[in-house]
């Protein structure tokens, strides 16, 4: 039993930030470990905890969809980081998105000012297994370190790439030819800004992005990307309509221009409360940045777009989880140590959350020698923790929020089985929160 002694959290990004706000709720004594005001990743800009760095959506709330049904799981769960989200909203219809700005400075004002908590900044490279640790570090984990546990789990080689789409300003475009609307109406507000293309505008954008030059990445490294933030050259390079079977769908959107339905979409979304950025939604890229302005601004309303930030590419690194971790998210080799968010293997912004809360608790169960907790795959949590852990090591990859992966019964219609999945996950829910507070 390890009852009272500190414990040590790597890393302050969505999964660390959210795990050490549960500890110290609990009474334990955190240090937080953040190297980020030493050195930062290539995808990090601010020195605030939690940074979103690819979007700023936390996807779909409704409850019927996978991504929503995770939600209202955190919520039932006194989630930290989704009441720092809803504090910081920005619409999008139905969505959760976030002023990133807001979201990570509520964060990290919260988790500074706790007295359980204690901020180290310090590049980590290795650590006592011997004391109670999570590791948070994110999938943009520092070499030194990710070779360090490597060494303990084994090196698998586990990497994807991962990419981040541009954000513009919203006064430099041209709106007459683009408009407000959500797709399919949904929601009571207009959070999208659409810009439209015509068949030979559309065409001319997807040559131009098809050959134009990308970034170099390390030649030694056969390149692997994630299905869920596929760069949108390489999605074109596919097939030259994938992209309006994609992101620039025309559809939901009952709007004609000039008598004419519009050939291909591409969606804007608020970055910020203000609504003087806005991120272009699905357009992850590797393209170089020169290309990338001259490419983009093929888009009608971007003509003259100026890019606040732009697209790129990075490499995720994570465990091989099925060899290395148990269902609790605990280091089958090393007890003390508790692994968390997309180093993991889980992909996603609030899926890093939900497994930052998870192995807050069990690491909790665990100091306090009571027994350690797992959910079912009847709920989202579960479902996800489950398969990082017990799917076929060989063949794993990094798993998101999906219906594919939670256990129900068969049932032909799909609205019913989804509030079928949605009414037994949440009394699973329940249960597990009883078992924590007594």
């Amino acid at each position: 039993m390890l009852k009272n002694r500190c414990v040590k959290i790597i890393g302050a990004g969505l999964a660390g930030s959210e795990a050490a706000y549960f500890l110290a709720q609990h009474g334990m004594k955190v240090k937080l470990y953040e190297m980020k005001t030493i050195k930062k990743t290539p995808a990090q800009i601010s020195n605030n905890f939690a940074e979103l760095v690819c979007s700023n959506s936390l996807k779909n709330e409704q409850p019927l969809s996978a991504s929503g049904l995770l939600k209202k799981e955190l919520k039932a769960l006194d989630c930290f980081l989704l009441k720092c989200a809803e504090a910081s909203r920005v619409p999008s219809g139905n969505s959760l998105s976030v002023d990133r700005e807001k979201f990570s400075k509520l964060v990290t004002e919260t988790l500074k000012s706790h007295p359980n908590i204690e901020i180290i900044n310090e590049v980590v490279q290795d650590f006592d297994t011997s004391i109670p640790t999570i590791i948070a570090t994110g999938p943009l984990c520092d070499d030194a370190l990710f070779k360090y546990i490597s060494s303990l789990v084994g090196d698998e080689n586990c990497y994807f790439y991962d990419a981040i789409a541009p954000i513009v300003s919203v006064d430099s475009i041209d709106h007459s030819r683009a408009f407000w609307a959500n797709r399919y109406d949904q929601g009571d507000s207009k959070d999208y800004l659409n810009c439209y293309m015509y068949k030979d505008e559309y065409e001319i954008f997807v040559d131009a992005l098809i050959n134009a030059e990308r970034a170099k990445l390390h030649k030694f490294e056969k390149i692997k990307v994630f299905e869920g933030c596929m760069p949108i050259e390489i999605l074109a390079s596919r097939d030259k309509n994938a992209l309006r079977y994609g992101p620039l769908k025309p559809v939901g959107l009952s709007k004609k221009v000039e008598g004419e339905k519009p050939y291909a979409i591409v969606q804007l979304r608020k970055e910020n409360t203000l609504g003087s950025c806005l991120n272009m939604v699905g357009f992850q890229t590797n393209l170089t940045y020169g290309e990338q302005k001259r490419v983009f601004r093929l888009i009608p309303a971007l003509k003259n777009a100026e890019f606040v930030r732009y697209g790129s590419m990075h490499r995720n690194s994570y465990v091989c989880a099925p060899k290395c971790l148990n269902v609790y998210s605990q280091m089958i080799k090393y007890p003390n140590i508790f692994v968390a968010g997309q180093i993991s293997g889980v992909e996603g912004y609030v899926e890093s959350i939900a497994s930052g809360l998870y192995s807050a608790i069990n690491l909790l169960q665990y100091t306090q020698g009571k027994p350690l907790l797992s959910l079912p795959k009847t709920t989202i949590i579960g479902a996800l923790m489950q398969y990082i852990s017990g799917t076929e090591a060989n063949n794993f990859q990094p798993m998101n929020a999906n219906y594919g992966i939670v256990e129900c019964q068969n049932i032909p219609d799909k609205n019913q089985k989804k509030q079928l999945i949605l009414e037994t996950s949440l009394k699973e829910i329940k249960k597990f929160k009883e078992k924590i507070y007594g």
